[in-house]
């Protein structure tokens, strides 16, 4: 008759409970990791977006710097222009005797007038250069902008979920996800 007869110890009362609320334990579990998950790929995306944003603004200050050096090349130009058109007035006015000097000046100023305007173009040109990369910078940074922010949302969905319990809320949670890992992955291949 022994054998027919069980007696529940305190251990199998433990394991019925867990194998009752096992199910909502691992919801928790598996919200929880995903969160912590995210929280570390938002983070990784965020940095990322500060880094794009402030090479941005380094390149967007290197070409304000070109185009300062350019203009102030351009002011050098006009100024030799200024002082070759009086030394040709000069010629006009002077005797035939007196012109020499002021003929080799005109001339000199003429060939310093061509490597400060070559300089100009090529400081300008650079100017160009430094601003395209900038707003290549600040395309990728709005890339990152938008992966962090929605990895963000799917955090808080997660959180929601787990508050709430509701399936569709967990659902939304990895959508958003995978759009947030999408949009990261889009920043990093510079799309």
């Amino acid at each position: 008759m022994s054998g027919d007869f069980h007696i529940h110890g305190p251990h199998d009362h433990e394991l019925e409970h867990v194998s009752h609320h096992n199910n909502s334990h691992s919801f928790a579990n598996q919200i929880a990791v995903t969160t912590a998950i995210l929280a570390t790929i938002g983070a990784i995306y965020s940095y990322m977006g500060g880094a794009t944003q402030a090479n941005a603004m380094l390149y967007k200050n290197n070409a304000a710097i070109a185009k300062t050096e350019a203009s102030d090349q351009w002011n050098y130009y006009q100024a030799k222009n200024n002082r070759q058109n009086l030394n040709l007035l000069a010629l006009d006015l002077l005797p035939e005797n007196k012109r020499g000097s002021y003929e080799k000046m005109a001339g000199r100023y003429e060939q310093e007038k061509e490597e400060i305007k070559a300089k100009a173009e090529a400081l300008e040109k650079e100017s160009v250069e430094w601003n395209h990369r900038s707003d290549e910078q600040m395309h990728l940074h709005h890339r990152w902008a938008q992966a962090t922010t929605v990895i963000q949302v799917a955090i808080s969905m997660a959180a929601i979920s787990l508050l709430t319990r509701k399936r569709w809320l967990e659902w939304l949670m990895w959508g958003l996800s995978g759009v947030g890992v999408i949009s990261g992955i889009f920043a990093i291949l510079q799309i």
